[in-house]
């Protein structure tokens, strides 16, 4: 079963239709640079309004011309794609590689900079200060942006239902079927990244954990202010693996259930309860797990990151065959392509979190891809930036 992050346009249109009782049925990257982002692909698929509020963020110049806590990934080729061992014979299909995994095919990528953590609530909150930016979830929602996700003549719903959310976990009752996304998901007034499970919570004492509740957008805006841009997909599954070749995870093929912790991520029975035997129940401290062989924290499990590209069901296959035998700095796909959820045009997150399980998703394998719409805001994504070397 082919799964992804829950896009915030369907489960708003869940929580709509519950609190209305029934009523609602150009091809580069952005330059780390650069003084704006003047080009995105795909751009005509993306939110004018939201882009507005990039383009008016200023470079910070000192931030721009700093590489402290950034990490420099050599040049090299590796092998892009699902992986797999006779080790893993046995395991649920759900821990294996998916079908958007494939073909494998090589992929040169050039040196670049990739922050060593993910951005974090107090480097986040001096982005804030700093600029006054406005986060996605701390906003009205924008119906004219999201009904372009919804099926075609969705009424408008009523204007209390269109309030600043964002999406919050919460455990399923044990009878509930975990395929039913709005059983362990909720649209949450009040949510972002200052309230990460809802208004009566703060972030006191997180400031270096993973800032989330941000979207594609939000982490946009940080790395345009920063000097920095968001990773490719494929610069971030070539980071994640640290120099391993063919390995299941970061730190190679120990499956997760041996006993030794290596990423923030859901022990239990996913999404009824977790036993938190790593010693966190939601997001931790960055760098509380060991690093992998480039030196990066957490580019598995703590927070999905996101990556600037397009999700594409088919982009490897097409990839392979525009690209023959050898792909270099590939962008991704113009446009959003998937199977199911046609009107959704999502973007490609990348290593797992904290609810991350074998019997679901098992995000913390390297080859793992999972999406959502860039204006999606979860308790569960994050971000980290790269930089381009030069």
């Amino acid at each position: 079963m082919k799964k992804r992050l829950i896009p915030f346009a369907i489960l708003y249109s869940m929580w709509a239709c519950e609190s209305n009782k029934g009523k609602i049925q150009s091809n580069e990257p952005v330059s780390c640079n650069s003084s704006a982002p003047t080009s995105f692909i795909g751009k005509q698929h993306l939110s004018t309004t939201y882009l507005s509020q990039i383009n008016s963020i200023k470079t910070n110049p000192e931030l721009a011309s700093n590489t402290e806590g950034m990490v420099l990934i050599p040049a090299g080729t590796f092998n892009m794609g699902g992986d797999y061992s006779d080790e893993f014979a046995g395991m649920p299909q759900t821990a294996l590689s998916q079908n958007d995994e494939f073909p494998k095919h090589k992929v040169r990528i050039d040196n670049f900079w990739i922050d060593e953590h993910e951005v974090t609530n107090a480097e986040f909150r001096k982005f804030i200060e700093s600029t006054g930016y406005i986060t996605t979830a701390e906003q009205p929602i924008n119906w004219e942006e999201l009904k372009l996700q919804l099926p075609p003549n969705t009424p408008r719903p009523a204007e209390e239902n269109l309030q600043p959310a964002s999406l919050v976990f919460n455990y399923a009752e044990k009878n509930a079927s975990k395929r039913h996304l709005e059983n362990w998901w909720t649209l949450t007034r009040g949510a972002n990244w200052k309230h990460p499970q809802g208004p009566d919570s703060d972030i006191k004492g997180k400031d270096n954990h993973p800032v989330v509740h941000v979207s594609w957008y939000d982490a946009q805006a940080y790395a345009k202010w920063a000097g920095k841009r968001l990773p490719t997909e494929a610069e971030w599954e070539y980071a994640m693996r640290g120099g391993l070749i063919d390995k299941m995870y970061p730190w190679g093929n120990e499956k997760t259930e041996s006993g030794k912790h290596m990423t923030n991520h859901l022990q239990g029975e996913f999404p009824y309860f977790n036993t938190a035997e790593d010693g966190f129940e939601r997001t931790s401290p960055v760098k509380s797990f060991p690093p992998n062989g480039y030196g990066l924290y957490d580019m598995a499990g703590n927070v999905w990151e996101w990556t600037s590209d397009w999700y594409g069901a088919n982009y490897y296959d097409v990839l392979k065959k525009e690209s023959g035998d050898l792909a270099h700095n590939p962008l991704g796909p113009e446009v959003s392509f998937e199977v199911i959820g046609r009107n959704e045009k999502n973007k490609v997150v990348r290593g797992g979190s904290f609810l991350c399980h074998d019997d679901w998703c098992s995000g913390y394998r390297n080859s793992r891809r999972m999406r959502t719409t860039p204006d999606t805001g979860m308790e569960h994504i994050g971000f980290r930036c790269v930089k381009n070397y030069q």
